[in-house]
């Protein structure tokens, strides 16, 4: 089977369900399945993925990987205590045909039982749709996989995290190439967002805040307008200033810089792009820092959208000296065998039966299934078409 363990996922998962576990045991969730790119037929596999995730629902957290939780020095007692009990249930999730081939996914229920459902999904999905594509090329992945390391190792300053899990070609071929991305790159591979990797690997898991913790705050938070202020304020008073990077893309860049003052440029380690230019999305973040009196080569600029290596390496070029510096590499690393991936999202689009919306800044990301509800949020931070 594709999932044999529930740490086969991404560490702000794990770090999101902590906070949610202590903030907002009781919440609900929805979320929902894209596929990015038209034409895309992945019904024809539905009952494939369907039994994928019955398997998925019948995993539970191991002795040793409880105990692995439970060493990293922001995971509390209580929580690994709660995941000694923890299993997905298959009720949460709703699979059926859509129209034109796509899938009609769901999943809805309690969110700190539903949050862990998101990147196993999205990875069986990924890899049923990559394994009807052919056998893989792994000869040809791997020269692939050299080219891109031998060109990072350019830049010896550089480094990178593996951040593909949710996209990539299977979990094979993420075992495979992380272990010879280690080899090769030594120090410059930074770690892994894939807490099972990093468990059996002995390399670093990265991940702090996804989009779904600000979404939810839009129903959350005491009012719309400071919903930001309210998801950060909630994930300082969790963390103590660890797993410090907030996410800056959730209604976009102008709205989380009027939310972003002094307090919290002093407050958090850095700030994570996912979209939008990143090249000026970094200079108004840096200009952004000075201007609250915060010397912006104290903080970190993390970049994780949709990087490849050129792409690493002119940002590299770019911002080094002027702040500290992070990349997340994810499809680009994970599922580059041949066959072209699949843009694939399972995103929240309702919390406590309210609808949550992300606006980014490249339009193609954004996600609401209630257009009132995203003319109302336009308008209430000001945003184009509000």
């Amino acid at each position: 089977m594709i999932i044999e363990s529930l740490l086969d996922t991404d560490l702000y998962k794990f770090s999101m369900m902590q906070a949610v576990l202590h903030h907002y045991p009781g919440a609900q969730a929805d979320y929902r399945f894209r596929c990015r790119r038209p034409g895309v037929d992945l019904a024809q596999h539905l009952d494939e993925i369907a039994d994928e995730i019955e398997h998925l629902c019948t995993l539970r957290f191991t002795p040793d990987e409880l105990a692995y939780l439970g060493g990293l020095r922001y995971v509390k007692a209580d929580f690994v205590d709660f995941l000694e009990l923890f299993q997905l249930k298959r009720r949460h999730v709703r699979l059926q045909p859509g129209r034109d081939g796509e899938l009609d996914l769901t999943v809805h229920g309690p969110w700190l039982h539903t949050i862990l459902f998101e990147v196993p999904i999205l990875a069986i999905i990924s890899e049923v749709w990559q394994r009807h594509q052919g056998p893989p090329d792994l000869a040809e992945g791997e020269r692939r996989l050299a080219a891109k390391l031998d060109l990072l190792r350019t830049r010896p300053a550089c480094t990178i995290a593996d951040y593909g899990t949710r996209r990539r070609s299977s979990r094979a071929w993420h075992e495979r190439l992380l272990p010879i991305a280690s080899a090769i790159l030594g120090p410059q591979l930074a770690g892994t967002s894939n807490v099972r990797l990093a468990m059996r690997l002995g390399l670093t898991p990265h991940g702090t805040m996804a989009h779904e913790w600000l979404q939810a705050h839009q129903a959350l938070g005491p009012r719309l307008r400071d919903s930001q202020k309210a998801a950060f304020e909630a994930w300082a008073g969790e963390y103590r200033g660890d797993l410090g990077i907030a996410l800056s893309d959730v209604v976009g860049l102008d709205a989380f810089l009027d939310d972003y003052d002094m307090y919290f440029c002093k407050l958090f380690d850095g700030m994570r792009h996912d979209s939008g230019d990143p090249i000026e999305w970094g200079e108004r973040v840096l200009d952004h820092l000075a201007a609250n009196r915060v010397d912006p080569r104290t903080k970190t600029l993390v970049f994780s959208d949709g990087l490849d290596i050129p792409t690493v390496i002119t940002l590299f070029d770019h911002f080094e000296g002027r702040c500290r510096l992070a990349f997340g590499v994810g499809t680009n690393l994970t599922n580059d065998l041949g066959p072209p991936p699949v843009p694939l999202v399972l995103k929240m689009v309702r919390c406590n039966g309210q609808p949550v919306a992300k606006v980014s800044d490249d339009p193609g990301k954004g996600m609401c299934e209630d257009p009132g509800y995203l003319a109302y949020l336009r308008q209430v931070f000001g945003l184009p078409g509000g």
